[in-house]
């Protein structure tokens, strides 16, 4: 008997030389082989469709569900996903600890409770996260320009003495030291090269900017609230900015932003961790940088 593939119709063809002697065997055959090609077919339909949309595939080549898929296209930024969940966690606890806190202190001085939504929109709310806000992005923005002009030795989070300053061209891949797949606008001198060279500090001094300012305003609403509770006159922005409040609810912020930053550009040079970026090689000596070392 003869095995041939017809390939143009995708179809096994059972042939015998001198015909089929038994029709009805012959066309289970011929009906069986047809249904397995036919399954081979869907399996690589399936396969060139995982590949597609970039669902997972194991050693044996087969298929993986949507929700492998899901975790291969998610894994390259994990690192941020973490950090926003739990960003948006804390922030969801923050709101119900300080709807409570809130609707506590108007009983206590015979006033109303206050919806959910309503606290979120209230200047209460706003002034809190904002406040935060402030000067989580002020401490990077003054430790990313800090970085820049100033070192210390051993620390992973600063580059060696000596390169100190903007570096080179040749260093930075701008100009016609770029790559290929660089981004656009680091190939030409001009404008946008500039913009594009300092935009992480501009992006972090901009959300401080615009942070510091809702603060300022919505703090301005929760300090007059206080003086009308206390038969005092109300303020104006530029009265609230002067008052103790505000410096006091700024400034008890920075502290310990700047805290963190120092200890931690500090004791990075004696201490590590294994496996994280943040950390030099656990054997690296206490002198040398992470950029010494590698």
């Amino acid at each position: 008997m003869r095995i041939s593939l017809v390939s143009n119709q995708n179809r096994l063809s059972i042939a015998s030389n001198k015909g089929c002697k038994n029709p009805p065997q012959c066309d289970w055959m011929q009906g069986a082989s047809a249904g397995l090609f036919s399954s081979h077919e869907t399996g690589l339909r399936r396969l060139a469709a995982a590949r597609h949309y970039g669902f997972g595939l194991h050693a044996g080549h087969r298929v993986l569900g949507p929700v492998t898929g899901m975790v291969k296209l998610l894994r390259p930024h994990a690192l941020s996903l973490f950090f926003a969940v739990i960003f948006l966690l804390a922030l969801w606890g923050q709101s119900l600890a300080g709807l409570a806190e809130y609707n506590a202190d108007q009983l206590a001085h015979s006033g109303a409770e206050v919806s959910y939504g309503a606290f979120l929109t209230s200047s209460a709310f706003v002034v809190d996260v904002a406040e935060n806000w402030q000067s989580e992005f002020l401490q990077f923005f003054l430790f990313i320009l800090a970085t820049v002009w100033l070192v210390q030795t051993g620390s992973p989070e600063s580059k060696k003495p000596g390169d100190e300053g903007v570096g080179s061209d040749r260093d930075q891949l701008v100009g016609r030291f770029a790559k290929a797949n660089s981004p656009r606008w680091v190939r030409r001198a001009g404008w946008r090269l500039t913009l594009y060279s300092n935009s992480l500090l501009l992006a972090m001094g901009a959300i401080f900017a615009c942070s510091w300012w809702i603060q300022s305003i919505a703090g301005t609403v929760v300090y007059n609230e206080e003086q009308s509770e206390h038969g005092d006159n109300a303020v104006t922005w530029l009265g609230y900015v002067a008052t103790p409040d505000f410096w006091n609810r700024t400034l008890q912020n920075w502290q310990s932003e700047f805290l963190a930053v120092g200890c931690m550009v500090a004791f990075s040079i004696f201490l590590r961790q294994r496996g994280s970026s943040e950390s030099k090689p656990v054997g690296t000596p206490h002198h040398e940088t992470a950029t010494e070392g590698e």
